[in-house]
């Protein structure tokens, strides 16, 4: 695997430094006091940046307002140390903060976590996600002798059978879910229609990575699943315009929704607010459906 930034700017090198430091001293502070014998020896044994930073080519539009994101693959040794909110909760509101508040880092930092085992076999599967990963990807950290497996070819009809089990589970739950949120908007029940709306556009975004990929995060965080969406398919920016204060505003609601909608008595949001959303939500699945079946049926 290549090591190499020299293609950014130091600026920016400075910047993945800095992320790197914030999930090692995050992680190690999770692992304080665990007496498992599998957690006191927990360790990351890789961090790999991956997607345009590591490709050579992230955008930063301030006008448009496409900004790419800062993508890693955290590496540990053991299942267990994977789980988010065991493990990574603090160092994903760290680097939350680190961009949005103390302003360290000049564009968002995302990051998955999967034990070496598991990504060992996923690249022995096959699976594109992590084939491109290790072939494009960069470490910025690497303990000896925790070699990668060598990645082999997922047979053209085996990856088309998956995509598309992955296209009828998801996208007809995305449609659910948008259909509910109308349902809800209806009935002028503004909270439930926009978690309804939050769920149909994880779940679209989901859909199309799976089917391209065969590969999502678990995540709900929209931004980040966008983003990863954006990259590998760039139609999609179009479903959410980020250039007016008003669009940014509905696309910051419609994020906070998985989890405000549901439980804050503060949460609100305006009948015009949730039409625009839900215009918006069924542009991506009909941007999302085009690029699904143009994949599942190749001419």
């Amino acid at each position: 695997m290549k090591t190499s930034l020299d293609h950014l700017p130091d600026a920016k090198q400075r910047e993945l430094k800095r992320v790197v430091e914030i999930l090692f001293a995050e992680f190690e502070d999770a692992l304080a006091g665990r007496n498992a014998p599998h957690r006191k020896a927990g360790r990351i044994l890789k961090i790999v940046l991956f997607g345009s930073y590591a490709r050579r080519d992230w955008v930063d539009d301030p006008v448009g307002g496409y900004k790419s994101d800062y993508d890693l693959l955290v590496v540990v040794n053991h299942a267990e140390l994977t789980d988010v909110a065991d493990y990574w909760v603090k160092a994903d509101d760290h680097l939350l903060r680190e961009y949005e508040i103390a302003h360290g880092l000049t564009a968002p930092a995302n990051f998955i976590v999967h034990d070496l085992t598991d990504v060992n076999k996923q690249l022995k599967k096959g699976r594109p996600f992590f084939v491109n990963l290790v072939r494009d990807g960069i470490a910025l950290y690497e303990a000896p002798d925790h070699p990668l497996a060598r990645p082999e070819q997922l047979s053209a009809k085996d990856a088309l059978a998956e995509a598309q089990d992955h296209y009828d589970q998801w996208f007809s739950s995305a449609e659910e879910f948008l259909a509910g949120a109308e349902f809800h908007r209806s009935r002028a029940a503004s909270k439930i229609a926009a978690f309804n709306l939050h769920q149909a556009t994880e779940r679209f975004y989901h859909c199309v990575l799976l089917v391209l990929t065969l590969y999502s995060p678990k995540s709900h965080k929209l931004n980040f699943l966008r983003s990863q969406a954006e990259q590998l398919a760039p139609e999609v920016v179009a479903a959410w315009p980020r250039e007016t204060r008003p669009s940014r505003r509905a696309w910051e609601l419609l994020r906070r929704a998985y989890v405000e909608a549901r439980y804050s008595k503060h949460y609100r949001i305006t009948a015009e607010e949730l039409a625009w959303l839900s215009e918006r939500v069924a542009a991506l699945r009909d941007i999302v459906r085009v690029i699904c079946e143009r994949h599942l049926n190749p001419r």
